[in-house]
Order: structure tokens, then C-alpha cells, then sequence
């Protein structure tokens, strides 16, 4: 991390230069401007959370970072360089990991299984080895079934190791979600609403798991949430979308107070 650039957060954790820079992007689908000019970045080490009404285009733009859309005008820019067009895979193997709104895991594999998929863009070894499973292929499987049990432990889902997902409950089936884009080691996480359809108590551990994937691993992460005590109490920095447009950029403290953002979302300001 550029020494440089990085500050330090009052709780001791380390924020560095823009890992990620959105550069006035628009997005279109036919006549429906889904993203209008905007800019934004995402440094290195933080906690970027990604707010507005429903329909703001929040989940238009975490798939513009994530490669899913391309947009019609606009850069990226990843790590200092510009990206160009490339497939959801090919970024993945940059280093950009993500779970989405709707869980999409394979309902009748086990949580171990399911976690293990999440290590796809680390295999090397051809289909003939994997196979026999003999050579490369058998130092592959060990080092990653070696990453995916220690994910397995920081999530403390040791007891769900062998049960298929589709028997466990919404929260635990989310965090298993979260394992899997974990076990790709990603320097940028992106998470689609992690705590959509949560109670209190799932979202007090995973607010926790997301803090401790910041803290411990050194993790960035980019997160869409609508709930806005999540977003004020675990986010470094928010940006505030409305109709495809960024009305607001900062702090949790500077977004809560601009009109802007309490006109079109919040309704009112928090003391």
C-alpha cells in the first residue's frame, strides 16, 4: 500500500489510494439511462458502501465494477489502469469477488462444496490430472481445501460443513454465500445488499463477519445496503445515488447531513 497516499482511520486500520475509480460513467439500456456521469473511487483497505432509493441504479453500477455491464461512456480504472472490456471471469482473476441480492448458490451441494467453487480461479491444473488427481491437480486440491476450512472457521460454520444449503436457514445460507467470494481471496469485495431480509441478530454477525474481512484480511469492500444503520456504523465512505445520478459522496457524517441525500432518501437527518 502507497505509504503516500494512505491514512490511518481512528480504529487503526489502514486506508490507502484508489484501488478502483469510476470515471464518469453512463449506462444505457436502450432509451433508459441507468447511470448518469458519474465518478466515484474506491480506496484501498475501506469499507465503500453504495446508497439509494430503490431504482437508483445501485445494482446497475456494482455490475459496471464487477464487469457484468460495460458502459457506454466512461472509464474504469482498476489498480491504476485503465480496464477494458472483459468478462465476468477475467475480472474475477484480477481479484474482484462479489454475492448478490438474490443468493445464488447450488441449493443441493454442501456448504463445503458450495465454498469450494469459490476457489475455480485459482485451479491451474488440466482436466487430465484432475482426473487421476495425481501431480498439480493434488497440491491444488490440498492448498485450496486448506484456504476454504480456514473460511470455513472465520465464519464459524464448522457445524454446516457437510450440509446441502438448501437446508439451511436464509442467514446462514447468506454467510455461506459470503465464504464462497471469500475463498477466491479477492482484493475487492462487492456485496449486493448482505443484509436484505435479515433479522437483528443475522445482521449483528454479519456486519461483524464484514468488519472482521476489513480488519483481519485487509479486504476491500464495496457494499450496496439499504440499511442505513449498517451503512453509518461499518461504511469509511458512502455514495449516495437518485434516478441514476450521485447526489452525495463522503463520510457517513458528511452524507447524513446533505440535504440532498435527506430530501431523496433518508427523509430525515439522524442526530
Amino acid at each position: 500500500m502507497n505509504a503516500v497516499n494512505s491514512h490511518i482511520t481512528p480504529d487503526g486500520r489502514t486506508i490507502g489510494a484508489p484501488i478502483m475509480e469510476m470515471k464518469n460513467i453512463t449506462l444505457r439500456f436502450g432509451g433508459v439511462v441507468a447511470i448518469k456521469d458519474i465518478s466515484f473511487d474506491i480506496k484501498e483497505g475501506e469499507i465503500r458502501a453504495i446508497i439509494g432509493p430503490n431504482g437508483a441504479g445501485k445494482s446497475s453500477m456494482l455490475n459496471v465494477i464487477n464487469g457484468f455491464y460495460h458502459p457506454q461512456e466512461g472509464e474504469v480504472h482498476f489498480r491504476g489502469k485503465k480496464r477494458k472490456s472483459l468478462k465476468p471471469h477475467q475480472i474475477a482473476k484480477q481479484g474482484i469477488a462479489r454475492t448478490f441480492q438474490n443468493i445464488a448458490l447450488f441449493k443441493g451441494m454442501s456448504t463445503l462444496d458450495n465454498i469450494m467453487t469459490g476457489r475455480l480461479t485459482h485451479m491451474k491444473a488440466g482436466l487430465l490430472s484432475q482426473t487421476l488427481w495425481w501431480g498439480n491437480a493434488q497440491r491444488e486440491e490440498v492448498e485450496n481445501r486448506e484456504v476454504v476450512e480456514k473460511v470455513i472457521d472465520f465464519l464459524e460454520i464448522q457445524t454446516i460443513r457437510k450440509t446441502p444449503v438448501g437446508r439451511l436457514p436464509y442467514g446462514l445460507q447468506k454467510r455461506v454465500e459470503l465464504g464462497r467470494a471469500l475463498a477466491a481471496e479477492p482484493k475487492l469485495l462487492l456485496l449486493d445488499e448482505p443484509m436484505a431480509g435479515m433479522n437483528v441478530e443475522e445482521k449483528e454477525d454479519m456486519s461483524r463477519f464484514i468488519l472482521d474481512v476489513n480488519d483481519e484480511f485487509g479486504t476491500t469492500i464495496a457494499l450496496i445496503e439499504h440499511d442505513m444503520g449498517v451503512v453509518m456504523d461499518i461504511a469509511d465512505r458512502v455514495v449516495v445515488m437518485d434516478y441514476g445520478k450521485k447526489i452525495g459522496d463522503g463520510t457517513p457524517q458528511e452524507v447524513r447531513s446533505n440535504q440532498n441525500v435527506i430530501d431523496a432518501y433518508l427523509g430525515v437527518a439522524h442526530d
